[in-house]
């Protein structure tokens, strides 16, 4: 398939980095109960540091940050916008930049999902992609230069089923323009959709077994370009989970019921698609007779 994308970059080893942390406030709460996870404010400090090296792998490097909120998704940092400097000389002047806006963010994001009593414990990760990809397609469009871009996608809530949609036409948007989504996963559980991601896009998918060390592996996993990862051995997942979400109870399933006409899937049969009006509702006797009729009717 054609790449959408313009051919013609700076260098093989220059990179665009967006990266969506996640900053669902019912995850980091949970976390910070589990002495055995970290907590929001660690989480935090293992990720500036990386980012900063990014930038300091390569001038001609450009990082992004996006909030995955509860109810929301916003753009945090982009290193290719002029910054004020901090007047602070014991850490890089993009810290503090990131850390009050991630503040605010995160108070406007609880007062949000506070007032909406309907929300998830998931994060709104479609939305966080969307924006993503929106970026990078305006990068592409900006000239016929531009790095070579790529997702993270630190993630720590569970998956929500009712984004399925969503999250997978972001995925298929992703594989068309040939952009990589790796995925780090800090929660209890892996991410079937973030498997699926980083299966389809060919990113690298992985959950670290030890969180405190969580900036070794954004370091040595995710910080590589795409021209040094053919030359190294990167992790691999034990499996990837292919199941889908059905659409009328947004829940995760193993079997299910598809339309015909617009692939839709349900965990039930119904007797209309709730996507297309497809009627479902004709039974086997009369599809048999309607066949029937058809074969003895002479051709025009």
């Amino acid at each position: 398939m054609a790449s959408a994308a313009p051919t013609k970059l700076y260098a093989d080893d220059v990179s665009l980095v967006v990266v969506l942390i996640d900053t669902n406030p019912f995850f980091w709460t949970t976390s910070e109960k589990n002495s055995s996870s970290l907590s929001f404010a660690d989480f935090i400090s293992h990720v500036l540091p990386f980012l900063n090296a990014i930038m300091l792998l390569n001038q001609l490097n450009q990082v992004v940050l996006i909030a995955t909120g509860v109810n929301s998704c916003e753009y945090i940092y982009d290193s290719s916008l002029p910054h004020q400097q901090s007047a602070d000389g014991k850490m890089p002047a993009f810290y503090s930049e990131i850390l009050t806006k991630l503040e605010q963010f995160v108070s406007k994001d609880q007062r949000l999902a506070k007032n909406d009593s309907s929300l998830t414990m998931s994060s709104l990760l479609s939305g966080s992609l969307s924006l993503a990809l929106c970026y990078i397609q305006k990068i592409f469009r900006a000239g016929p230069l531009h790095p070579q871009p790529r997702i993270l996608c630190l993630q720590g809530s569970p998956d929500g089923p009712e984004q399925y949609v969503g999250i997978m036409n972001a995925i298929f948007s992703a594989q068309r323009s040939m952009i990589p989504i790796d995925s780090c996963v800090l929660g209890t559980q892996n991410s079937a959709f973030l498997q699926q991601a980083s299966h389809i896009t060919g990113g690298i998918y992985q959950k670290p077994a030890y969180p405190d060390g969580l900036f070794q592996y954004l370091s040595a996993v995710f910080a590589t370009d795409l021209q040094s990862r053919s030359f190294l051995r990167l992790p691999k997942p034990p499996g990837v989970d292919f199941r889908a979400s059905c659409f009328c109870h947004k829940k995760t399933i193993d079997m299910g019921y598809i339309c015909s006409v617009c692939l839709s899937i349900f965990c039930k049969h119904h007797k209309k698609c709730s996507t297309c009006g497809s009627n479902f509702n004709q039974s086997q006797q009369d599809a048999s007779s309607t066949l029937d009729h058809k074969r003895k009717t002479p051709e025009a």
